[in-house]
């Protein structure tokens, strides 16, 4: 069987209620439609196209291996195929174990302890932009569909069933009669009216999750893109209909988006203070869902603790209430070593794997009650970007100079960077052996959609020093550092987020990079919120190394590729595309979104690709093999391609 046909058999991942620490969020209800930067570890997410182990491979007794050797016998394997997933027996593993898996009726009681480095930003969930506050907040809220942790599939959940029409334009959900916000107020379908129309609709603000729920079309008249809305009207009490202007082929899935709670949300809406609403100091009580837990305590740079909702609308099989824990407590650290440490005493029950921490933990797992999983690659993407924004603030001031923004324009310039960036040295002494390379902007987690064929730019020094060469920026006056056609030094700073050793580390190795090639760069390490600030606010930076959270659909990230939105990171909310390449990858994307034929869809995203890997506007970093530690004090609980368990089946066995 050849690559491409290799590539279908991979399934799709889902966060959906698979609460660890090496997934983005802990619920479904966190939009899929969306990305967001993230704080978080970079080592277990992410792995590449795959392949299958030879004969020679599979042929090695692994009697003896440590867990550490067999990982590293097979990701070698399949790497020699050209393809940088796991091997297909870890996968077929995991989906044996999804499909062996059912629910036991577990007891009440207990608590969940998680530790994180992130923080989040607000308590507003409408206006999140980042992966800390959309991790917390995912315990709080709840869409009309999930994702199934066990098989990926569409699952009712504020919804009991839908239908639409032929044509996929009319679609009308029928909401569940049973559910309660946490205040004790009945949820109804005039919440999710109010939700699209005067949340995600709203003009006052941006919400997070708005260009999900945008299309666009070509007027063939004027030759210009128009942008539409779907209407969304509540019939009944527990009914609602959502017309759409064009097909929608990820609707179901986007659906999983959040909704909020009328009574609560119109009072500031209509006065103008939504924005100012639920931010991150207000009384974490007062944030009003209807998920499983909420928030009863929440100390900033210590820990959230969310409390079991003792209204929450599902039961198991038996009619027992659900969840079956009581709290969950997530534990703010300042760094991923801490993380490890918390993990190591027992003070928290999952921990997600970096690299160099497999080789330690494997000898003790037994000892220390835990069990080491490997879960295939998850959706995160890690990068280095340059700012090509030429807008200027209120000031009138620019925020690139136009002198480094003449560099970071240019697509030579940023080629010959990506030819500097030693990946291997990254997997080697980062990842201690467990990464690959990444070299497209979809993971290879989305299965058929990952394109595996896109440009590579393999670490070559020669070659990078050839582009600038030739391009005339040279070192003329032999001060080490290079100069542009005008004759002026090319110095800028990078930065990257503070807490997150591994992604220091890999920007330390970008960094030498660089210079190796007579660039001048500042390394900088910096707080996680003011990074993001600077993504979306100010605009103020020049390089950036940064990851960003993922979704099983490429559509979800609609809010990085196309130009219009505020976060094409390198250049957002273009009135009209800078260059011909972005209005090409606006086109594929918009047609994506659209088309119902997979076969179709696949073909848009990864023609996409190829035109991202080809102008390099995000240079990416590497993959890491996802490795998580979960300690073996839980019921209804196995590892898949998509997450751990249900949080809100997860039930203490040691009670």
């Amino acid at each position: 069987m050849n690559r491409k046909r290799w590539l279908g058999v991979l399934l799709v991942l889902a966060f959906a209620f698979a609460c660890s620490n090496d997934d983005s969020a802990p619920t479904s209800s966190t939009p899929e439609a969306t990305v967001a930067p993230d704080t978080d570890r970079v080592e277990p997410d992410d792995a590449v196209p795959t392949a299958v182990p030879s004969d020679d491979s599979e042929a090695i007794d692994p009697v003896g291996e440590s867990a550490l050797e067999q990982l590293r016998r097979r990701m070698a394997a399949a790497a020699q195929f050209g393809g940088l997933v796991p091997s297909m027996v870890i996968v077929e593993e995991l989906h044996r174990n999804a499909e062996g898996f059912s629910y036991e009726i577990g007891d009440h009681g207990g608590t969940l302890t998680v530790a994180t480095i992130s923080e989040p930003l607000t308590l507003n969930l409408a206006l999140a932009r980042d992966a800390g506050s959309s991790g917390v907040l995912g315990y709080l809220f709840e869409g009309l569909t999930q994702t199934s942790w066990l098989d990926d599939e569409i699952e009712p959940l504020l919804a009991s069933s839908w239908e639409r029409s032929n044509d996929g334009l009319r679609w009308v959900f029928h909401l569940r009669d049973d559910v309660q916000w946490h205040d004790g107020t009945p949820f109804t379908a005039y919440d999710v009216e109010f939700t699209f129309n005067r949340v995600i609709y709203n003009d006052d603000f941006q919400a997070a999750s708005r260009a999900a729920f945008e299309f666009r079309s070509l007027n063939d008249e004027t030759g210009q893109w128009e942008q539409s809305q779907m209407t969304v009207t509540a019939l009944d009490d527990h009914t609602v209909e959502f017309v759409l202007p064009q097909p929608f082929a990820p609707f179901l899935r986007s659906m999983g988006t959040a909704i909020y709670p009328k009574h609560i949300v119109e009072g500031p809406i209509e006065a103008g203070a939504f924005t100012e609403f639920w931010g991150i100091d207000t009384d974490p009580t007062e944030i009003i869902g209807t998920g499983p837990f909420t928030i009863g305590e929440y100390t900033p740079g210590e820990r959230f603790v969310f409390e079991r909702n003792p209204s929450y609308w599902l039961t198991d099989d038996a009619g027992g209430q659900l969840p079956y824990l009581d709290r969950v407590v997530r534990l703010i650290v300042e760094d991923l070593e801490a993380e490890l440490a918390l993990f190591r005493d027992g003070t928290t029950d999952i921990h997600g794997v970096l690299g160099e921490e497999f080789a330690l933990l494997d000898p003790v797992a037994e000892a220390e009650n835990f069990t080491l999983h490997r879960r295939g690659p998850g959706f995160g993407t890690n990068f280095l970007a340059f700012n090509q924004n030429p807008g200027s603030n209120d000031a009138g001031e620019p925020y690139v100079d136009p002198v480094q923004l003449h560099w970071f324009q240019n697509v030579a310039f940023r080629q010959a960077v990506a030819h500097s960036m030693d990946k291997n040295a990254m997997i080697e002494s980062v990842q201690h052996g467990l990464g690959y390379p990444q070299w497209s902007s979809v993971s290879p987690a989305s299965g058929d959609f990952h394109n595996p064929e896109v440009r590579r730019y393999p670490y070559d020094l020669d070659r990078a020093n050839e582009i600038l060469d030739e391009m005339g920026w040279v070192d003329t006056d032999g001060d080490g550092i290079r100069e542009d056609d005008e004759g002026n030094p090319i110095s800028f700073t990078m930065v990257t987020n503070e807490g997150n050793s591994v992604r220091a580390d890999i920007t330390g190795i970008i960094h030498e990079g660089m210079t190796a090639i007579g660039l001048d760069v500042d390394f900088r390490i910096v707080d996680f919120g003011a990074m993001v600030a600077q993504l979306t606010a100010t605009y103020d930076w020049q390089a950036m190394v940064l990851g960003l959270t993922g979704s099983p659909d490429p559509f979800g990230g609609m809010t990085v590729w196309h130009s219009g939105e505020d976060l094409h990171l390198w250049h957002p909310n273009q009135p009209e595309p800078a260059t011909e390449w972005e209005a090409e990858i606006d086109e594929l994307y918009i047609a994506g979104s659209k088309e119902l034929d997979h076969e179709q869809r696949v073909q848009h995203y990864w023609d996409a690709q190829a035109i991202v890997a080809e102008n390099v506007p995000l240079i990416y970093t590497t993959q890491s093999e996802r490795l998580g530690a979960v300690r073996n004090v839980f019921g209804n609980t196995t590892p898949t391609l998509y997450g751990y368990w249900d949080l809100r089946y997860l039930y203490r066995t040691d009670q």
